[in-house]
């Protein structure tokens, strides 16, 4: 048997118990996994260590390696991350609707566990610990496949986290790592029904494309974000300045950071040239439209595979358009429902561009950096749905959860 159907087998058995865990219990392994890491710093340093060699020898984006990078602060934070998740509500076991049937019988609406969860993601060994967290506070098992860049620290996290469970009342075959770094790992996963219940792709256009593609496994799609910020001539100069800054700059390597910024005729010829510098200033590459460069001279032109680019990196397209119209149908064309933001002061264009754009998150006056499940108040997530069906935008837990009716009766039949 593979290893990845054999850790399958192991979580979907585990499912089964996860289903009486209580809420108390969930807690505290989740309490003693937090613990575990902050105790374990040093070993999983160690561990992250040899994945940046690795990954500095082959040629990784510094911005990637960000992304890869754990110290003492952030693994404080990522076990932070699961004492906050203690704290929140636990959705499961929460009765949705009820109501009593004329003929006496009693139908109630049950929130439970969706059962096995299949998460494929890339370079962010946080993913793993927020990932877990989520799973397993929901009475959900999962299998966890990272990426290859991040091995050696994801496998050492597990084995903190399996040590801390195994004093816990849950079983820790209920969390599993796919440890093969061969894509056809990746694959056998796609094709697991009856083992997995769902799979969650984290990444890249290439990754998620693969997922959505070829699995028979149902898949809740977390999209790229190639997200925009449109700064109206309405715009506050120095809100739209700290707003794109921001959106750009403050995590470059994140989803939910600003890819394209779009600019109306009027605002830029009075404030692109400054706001441009500051961007440069910053340590950002602009790369912009005919316009755009006519404003900033010296500033890099933008090829039509740009506009669809999510760079993750500190490199920004640049468009002017004529206002609202042109910004709506550029977004439209090369956005990825992910994160949209509009900053201006009129409240009739924020309210069109709020009622008009077709994403999962859409700003007025604040920055697409927002789109994250500790800010929404849901915790750690899973990841940010760009899909309609089942969750949209940050996942919490409520979304790691399904339904099933539970009917009580005192012998009616059907007639």
């Amino acid at each position: 048997m593979s290893e990845v159907r054999e850790k399958a087998a192991l979580a979907k058995k585990a499912a089964q118990a996860m289903n009486r865990m209580t809420t108390e219990q969930k807690n505290e392994a989740l309490l003693l996994m937090a613990d575990a890491l902050v105790t374990n710093s040093a070993s999983i340093i160690e561990a992250n260590a040899r994945d940046l060699e690795r990954g500095r020898a082959g040629g990784t984006p510094a911005s990637m390696l960000d992304r890869l990078a754990l110290n003492d602060q952030r693994i404080e934070a990522i076990a932070q991350g699961l004492r906050e998740i203690v704290e929140l509500p636990d959705p499961t076991g929460r009765i949705i609707e009820e109501a009593t049937r004329p003929n006496g019988i009693v139908i109630r609406k049950l929130s439970v566990p969706i059962g096995v969860i299949g998460i494929v993601y890339e370079a962010r060994p946080n993913v793993t610990v927020d990932a877990a967290g989520l799973c397993l506070k929901t009475g959900n098992s999962v299998v966890l496949r990272g990426g290859s860049a991040a091995l050696e620290s994801n496998r050492r996290i597990i084995e903190v986290m399996h040590e801390a469970l195994s004093r816990s009342a849950l079983p820790p075959e209920a969390l599993q790592l796919i440890e093969s770094s061969d894509r056809s790992s990746v694959d056998e996963m796609l094709k697991l029904n009856g083992l997995l219940d769902v799979i969650i792709p984290r990444g890249g256009r290439s990754l998620i494309q693969n997922v959505v593609q070829n699995a028979t496994v149902p898949v809740i799609e977390t999209g790229e974000g190639v997200c925009h910020t449109y700064v109206d001539d309405e715009a506050d100069p120095a809100m739209a300045e700290a707003i794109a800054i921001n959106a750009k700059v403050q995590r470059p390597s994140v989803c939910n950071s600003m890819e394209t910024l779009l600019v109306h005729e009027r605002f830029a010829g009075a404030h692109l040239a400054a706001l441009a510098a500051r961007l440069q200033e910053l340590g950002v590459e602009l790369r912009g439209c005919a316009k755009s460069r006519t404003l900033v001279p010296g500033m890099g032109e933008a090829a039509e595979t740009d506009w669809g680019t999510e760079y993750n990196d500190l490199i920004l397209s640049v468009k002017v358009v004529s206002g609202l119209d042109e910004a709506l149908d550029h977004i439209r064309l090369y956005g990825t429902s992910h994160s949209e933001c509009i900053v201006t002061g009129n409240t009739e264009r924020a309210e069109r561009f709020l009622a008009e754009i077709d994403a999962a998150a859409v700003y007025h006056n604040a920055s697409t950096r927002f789109t994250d499940g500790f800010e929404f108040g849901y915790g750690a997530e899973i990841g940010i749905s760009t899909q309609k069906l089942h969750a949209r935008g940050p996942m919490g837990l409520p979304a790691l959860t399904s339904t099933k009716f539970i009917i009580h009766g005192n012998g009616q039949i059907r007639g």
